[in-house]
Order: structure tokens, then sequence, then C-alpha cells
């Protein structure tokens, strides 16, 4: 259509009989005159519509998924390259060997579980924040360290973050009084929380005063809502004793935890939380029995044996 003075009048008409509708519609509320029109094109365009949403959102879906699994993989990729500069910066003289095995034993952990891990060096120890069982390590809110995130070694559960500095960072100990945290049994669903006793065992309460536990049965973290302040799966420890049962709407064990709190050295904090929960994957390899050995005596007899066994009296 050519620009001309009849085509501009048609134009200004249409967008002023637009504008009418419009107000008409709002106006009239639920008793709109043009309600009806509005569903007859509801109905004309809504088969089509649908159709190009369930044609178009698979692809979107996949095209999230894509998006959402290569910025995890760029994340636990720069993780993996920060935590080999920490390796290299431990050195390989004998002094650091021990620590060098730390982190490899660590990574292990961390892979086992799927956890993006944060490596760092404890630079301090003590009562910082007024806290029994704390330490402090060399990385902070620079580093994307934040409150309530996991603590661990290449044993198990260390701790949680509880205030975080631009450089530096501090850790209640799982051993600490004020600190809990939530378990799972190693092949069962058998809940309980765990507390710090400082140089103690841990102790545990489960939820169910007539579980089947014994010596020996291991334990790992439950998990938190939205993974803070604890990932699930982590080790904690091995049930070293259990209060016989009373009655009670909850059972007492005493676990001794995997990590010693008077050893620590290179840790990691949990960055990336796993998108599954590894229940009892991460625990490690229970160790085989050794096989108790059997002695066999083999009785020679002597040259003053008869045939019969008797010995015969010398004259």
């Amino acid at each position: 259509m050519r620009d001309t003075r009849e085509s501009r009048l048609l134009l200004v008409l249409l967008i002023a009989i637009a504008f009418a509708l419009i107000t008409v519609d709002i106006r009239g509320g639920e008793d709109s005159p043009v309600d009806g029109a509005r569903q007859a094109a509801a109905t004309v365009f809504g088969p089509i519509e649908d159709g190009v949403s369930a044609a178009v959102n698979p692809v979107g879906n996949a095209i999230s998924s894509i998006r959402d699994s290569g910025e995890r993989h760029d994340r636990l990729a720069a993780l993996e390259k920060e935590n080999a500069a920490l390796k290299a910066r431990l050195g390989s003289d004998d002094r650091n060997a021990s620590r060098l095995k730390q982190l490899n034993k660590m990574m292990g952990i961390a892979a086992e579980g799927q956890y993006g891990i944060k490596g760092a060096e404890v630079i301090a120890i003590g009562a910082a924040q007024g806290f029994s069982w704390t330490i402090t390590i060399d990385v902070g809110s620079n580093d994307g360290i934040k409150r309530d995130m996991t603590v661990l070694n290449g044993d198990g559960l260390v701790g949680r973050v509880t205030t975080v500095g631009p450089n530096t960072a501090t850790v209640l100990l799982a051993n600490d009084p004020d600190f809990t945290v939530g378990t799972r049994m190693e092949a069962g669903d058998e809940l309980g929380f765990a507390s710090g006793q400082g140089d103690r065992p841990l102790r545990v309460e489960l939820l169910n005063g007539k579980a089947e536990v014994k010596k020996g049965d291991r334990l790992v973290t439950f998990g938190s809502q939205a993974d803070k302040p604890f990932v699930p799966g982590v080790p904690v420890g091995v049930v070293a004793r259990v209060d016989p049962s009373g009655g009670g709407l909850t059972r007492t064990l005493y676990v001794t935890p995997y990590v010693s709190f008077t050893k620590l050295d290179v840790v990691g904090v949990v960055v990336e939380a796993p998108k599954k929960d590894p229940r009892d994957t991460v625990l490690p390899k229970k160790p085989k029995p050794t096989p108790t050995p059997t002695v066999t005596v083999t009785v020679t007899p002597s040259a003053n044996a008869n045939a019969d066994g008797q010995f015969e009296q010398e004259q």
C-alpha cells in the first residue's frame, strides 16, 4: 500500500478503535463485551500455541541442561586447577611428602562424592571466636568461601565454616561441644544427630530407640537442606560403643571419628555440592579380616616305641 493521506487516516482510525476496545474490555472486567471474541480466539490459537510450546520446551530444557552441565564442568575444572596449584605450592621435598599424600587422599574423597572442593592449609588453631575447638584456614570470601560450608579432609568430616574474612576463614571442628550434625548409618536408613565431646568420642543420638546397631558400624553425614551447612555422604566415624537400650525414644552411640582433630594440615571446603546423594560410596573400603593361622603338631615315634605305640622298658 502506498503511503497516501487515505492510508494514514485509516491507520489512525484502526489505532483509535483498538484503544477503544481495550478501554471497554478493562472497564467491563469479567462482563466485558469482547470476552466472547477473546475466548473464540483462544479456542482457535490455543492448540497452535500448545503445539509450538511442546516442540520448543524439550529443546529449551536440553539447552538449559547442557548449559548447567557446562557451567558445573567449568567450575569443577577451575577448582581442580586451583587445587593443582596448591599441590605445586606444597612442594615435593621430604617435609611436604605427607601433605601431598593428604591432598591426594582428599581429592579421592572429592571424586567419589562428586564434591567440588577448594583446597586450603590450616594456618592457626585455637579459640579465635570464643570456640573451644577451631582452626583458621588460608582461604576466604575472595576465594568463594561462605559461612556454613562443609569442611573435610582425606579421612572425613572436619567441621563447618563459621566466620569468613577476605582471605581467611574460621572452621568449627566436629568435636566441639557446640557442634551438631545429622548422621545416617551405613547400609541403612537409621538417622541420628552427632555432637562433639572434645577429645572424647562423638555422641550420637539415634532417632530409633530400638535400632539394631553394633560396634564397628559406620556413619556418614545425612546432609542439610540446600546442602548447608552439611553436604551428604561425608564419612563421620565408626561406632565404638552402644549404650544398652533402656526403652527410651532414642538410642545413644559413641563414635570414634575418622578425622584426627589434633593433626589437621590440609583440608578442603566444599563449594560445589554433589548433584546426587553419594550415600555410603565415600566410606573407605572395609579391611579384609586377617586369617587366623592354624598350627598342626606332628608326633614322630621315638626309637624306643614298639609297633603298638608302647614304649619298651630299657634293661
